[in-house]
């Protein structure tokens, strides 16, 4: 269902997932979303946000992009293109990552799995799939024995997250999904169709969540078969977002971008910090010379909704930071944000103040993440 004429003129030549025609049979509310038509609610944002939590939701994500490098030196290309490091990673293992620029920056948040000896697979995000496979081709010249092709049409992407997940799956897929531990990626069959089923998620649901990969002809049945159960509910862009921040996870364009590094955003575990690959000069630069702002966790003491952009303050009414992500958590119950500031304010238990509504009202930095299953 589309709001208004406005918004109907901007889905205009967007992309559609295989799920598309289900969606609108479901009545979703639809919004541009990365150049695609995505439902942004179905029955309504703290809804969704609380059937994740107690039972389990069922996301289209099959906006995501895919990128496949394979070949006996394939280990090589990836390794300098990401900043984890992949040495890490036996067949059929996955890890958090990103790519980077020369100055530390992201260019995307990425997970790279390596489905074989010499083949990874590298799920990045839909907005910035065009850019990421400019980059990714800026480099591969350099690296012969690899093959590199965008797979993103080849994939539809299905994520089921919440407490109630593996026991909905589990009864239609052919393997024992107990065996399938955090980052782990497996094929599988569903009703016969060939899957790889991974237990991550962007939802903090954590072990109780799997990422289906299918064929897009695949997709709508398997759809269909998981939303059977009365334990699962359909869920859209907004509880998507509310989930992700509850869980303090970092969204690109918000918490992350060209100009951000990784540590910045304090994902310093995500980073190998001897390895050789793009941006390490530079984040080597950043530890040795300290950060100029860090990501906090904001927890709002007095009433109100901080949101991204609202400056944050001390207590002296000097402006040290900004909102990158705000919302209302509705299964804390909490007002909470993302933001950055600088380093003599992240402390835990610092108070601060947002700017809301040209009011200045007091919240405190508090432990990451807001919310763990």
């Amino acid at each position: 269902m589309i709001s208004s004429t406005k918004e109907k003129l901007a889905l205009e030549n967007m992309k559609r997932t295989p799920l598309y025609q289900i969606q609108c049979d479901a009545k979703a509310k639809m919004v541009p979303f990365g150049g695609w038509e995505m439902p942004v609610q179905y029955t309504g944002i703290v809804d969704e946000h609380k059937a994740v939590r107690s039972r389990a939701g069922l996301f289209d994500v099959s906006h995501m992009g895919e990128f496949e490098f394979k070949g006996s030196r394939a280990r090589d290309l990836v390794q300098y293109l990401t900043a984890n490091d992949i040495d890490r990673l036996g067949v059929g293992r996955g890890q958090y990552s990103m790519f980077l620029n020369e100055n530390g920056g992201t260019i995307d948040d990425i997970i790279v799995y390596r489905t074989g000896k010499t083949t990874y697979l590298i799920v990045v995000n839909a907005s910035n799939i065009d850019k990421d496979w400019a980059h990714v081709q800026s480099v591969t010249g350099s690296f012969d024995q690899v093959d590199v092709q965008n797979r993103s049409n080849d994939f539809a992407l299905l994520a089921l997250q919440g407490p109630t997940a593996e026991v909905v799956l589990s009864p239609i897929v052919d393997r024992d999904l107990s065996e399938i531990g955090l980052f782990r990626i497996r094929t599988a069959q569903i009703a016969g169709m060939p899957v790889r089923i991974a237990r991550t998620g962007y939802t903090g649901e954590g072990r109780k969540g799997f990422e289906i990969f299918t064929r897009p002809e695949d997709a709508p049945a398997i759809w269909e078969m998981l939303q059977s159960s009365d334990q699962v509910s359909p869920v859209g862009l907004g509880a998507r977002d509310t989930l992700r921040i509850e869980a303090s996870l970092p969204l690109y364009g918000h918490e992350l971008d060209d100009e951000t590094s990784p540590l910045e955003a304090g994902l310093d575990i995500f980073v190998w910090q001897s390895g050789d690959f793009i941006g390490a000069e530079k984040l080597a630069e950043q530890r040795a010379n300290g950060l100029d702002r860090n990501l906090v966790m904001l927890e709002m003491i007095d009433r109100g909704i901080p949101r991204q952009g609202y400056e944050i303050h001390d207590d002296s009414n000097n402006a040290i930071g900004l909102v990158t992500s705000g919302t209302v958590a509705p299964w804390i119950e909490k007002n909470v944000a993302m933001a950055y500031v600088s380093p003599a304010h992240s402390e835990i238990g610092k108070k601060l103040f947002v700017t809301i509504r040209n009011r200045s009202l007091q919240c405190h930095v508090v432990p990451r993440p807001f919310f763990k299953r």
